[in-house]
């Protein structure tokens, strides 16, 4: 049990448990957006706009930790949130 732990969230240049990274400009620019759309209920062009450039900043998060996540657990996440959001693109 202890080894498929650590070989899920352990950063192989560290050694440190890694779950969570800060900062981590794409969420926030994401989050920011679902933000801005939930408190000013903007319509029209403001509202594509900001639904298009919050889903554009969470694939290029996914896309950056599929690629260069520092675990295994980093990969997967990043993989299922990019999944999940060309679903529901589609």
């Amino acid at each position: 049990m202890r080894r498929g732990f650590d070989w899920l969230f352990r950063e192989r240049r560290t050694g440190r448990i890694v779950i969570a990274q800060f900062p981590n400009a794409p969420l926030a620019l994401f989050g920011i957006c679902r933000v801005a759309q939930w408190i000013a209920h903007p319509g029209g062009t403001t509202r594509d706009v900001l639904m298009w450039v919050g889903t554009a900043a969470l694939v290029w998060w996914a896309l950056d930790e599929i690629i260069r996540g520092v675990n295994p657990f980093r990969r997967l996440l990043g993989t299922t949130v990019l999944v999940v959001t060309v679903i529901a693109v589609i």
